[in-house]
């Protein structure tokens, strides 16, 4: 039988290419709004992150999500992000 292929992306912390489930999706849409994607339905550019709080600060710290969207990111969506990582880990 043929496998079905799994969809990787890249990490933007870590730079690993990973599942596509293992990560988190943050997503950009028409209006210009970022916002997260838990589903990985939501419509719009997405950049993905790992489930790390390590991959998250190295991701911040070098501005790869406003890189990535072209665009300043609200310190709102990283607390969101952390948020949703400790309730991960909880």
């Amino acid at each position: 039988m043929k496998q079905k292929r799994i969809p990787l992306r890249m990490c933007l912390g870590c730079k690993e290419m990973r599942p596509k489930r293992e990560l988190i999706r943050v997503v950009k849409n028409n209006e210009g709004e970022i916002s997260i994607d838990l589903v990985g339905k939501k419509p719009g550019r997405g950049a993905y992150i790992c489930r790390s709080a390590h991959c998250l600060e190295q991701a911040i710290k070098a501005k790869r999500l406003e890189k990535a969207f072209e665009t300043t990111i609200d310190m709102d969506i990283y607390d969101n992000l952390k948020n949703q990582l400790e309730e991960n880990d909880g």
